[in-house]
């Protein structure tokens, strides 16, 4: 049966022209959440945040009809690199950004758990848990890191659920650690979601294995390359290789019914467009 709570369904939207500017474009698409970067994503990292910004824009928020928004960490963050300097890097960088969230009272960052460049998967895993913990024994809200579902390109870390879950189990601040689950990237990773059995196969691993309690975001994206392709490449819903019926199995999903659900398809002139069919799909 359809879930009958209102959808949270976004975009990841641009905060060229300032926060305030995001929560107005995000409305205008007939969002009700949205995902953004604090900073540019392609930067170490950038000015503070005003006290003048953080007013003008929680006040903006509790003015609008959005909820349970998120950021998405900056793309140049490896917390597992081999390298010394850009570790160093990644970890201040990902600390000012749970800083910035926690400004702005975002509850969620989501971030990719990282590559480790050759050293391998336990090993990467191991500098993932160590760096997350000196982060997060400093921090002072309570935004949660969400480790997000990867594609499986080069060494990037978190395509499986099992190195999802060993990166929780092996941190010392699991209650500050969620999951964002990336239906383009789990399915290049090999999980197949294409059909009702697959897709209550795939989820029913992802509850055995990391927990439900643990997802706190949906990426909704259709992908350009099969199943199993490991290839990072979004494409808009209904025109890759996720059928349309798929995001229809998500948005009746009870389980997800208060989870944020944010597209990051490749055309944001569709993201209308596409948040009015999910909707349609929630009925």
């Amino acid at each position: 049966m359809p879930n009958k709570v209102p959808p949270l369904i976004g975009a990841h939207i641009s905060i060229a022209g300032g926060f305030c500017k995001a929560i107005e474009r995000a409305q205008a698409l007939g969002a009700t959440t949205m995902q953004i970067f604090t900073k540019s994503s392609r930067s170490w990292f950038e000015k503070p945040i005003s006290d003048d910004e953080v007013k003008a824009f929680k006040k903006a928020l509790k003015q609008s009809k959005l909820k349970k928004i998120m950021a998405h960490s900056s793309y140049l963050i490896n917390i597992a690199s081999t390298n010394p300097e850009t570790e160093k890097n990644s970890a201040t960088a990902l600390k000012h950004e749970l800083k910035r969230c926690e400004q702005l009272g975002i509850p969620y960052l989501v971030m990719h758990p990282g590559s480790h460049l050759g050293a391998g998967e336990q090993e990467g895993i191991k500098k993932i848990c160590k760096n997350l913990d000196k982060i997060l024994a400093q921090a002072s809200g309570t935004t949660k890191i969400l480790l997000e579902t990867m594609a499986g390109q080069g060494t990037n870390l978190g395509h499986t659920f099992e190195q999802i879950k060993s990166i929780i189990a092996n941190c010392a601040h699991k209650k500050l650690l969620g999951v964002c689950l990336d239906t383009c990237h789990i399915f290049a990773a090999g999980y197949d979601i294409r059909t009702e059995e697959a897709y209550k196969k795939t989820i029913k691993q992802f509850a055995q294995i990391i927990g439900i309690r643990k997802l706190q975001a949906l990426h909704l994206n259709d992908s350009k390359t099969g199943l199993d392709s490991h290839k990072d490449r979004h494409e808009s819903l209904g025109e890759g290789h996720i059928p349309r019926t798929t995001f229809k199995y998500i948005m009746q999903d009870k389980r997800f019914a208060k989870i944020p659900k944010i597209l990051e398809t490749p055309d944001p002139n569709l993201y209308a467009k596409e948040i009015n069919m999910l909707n349609r799909m929630a009925q």
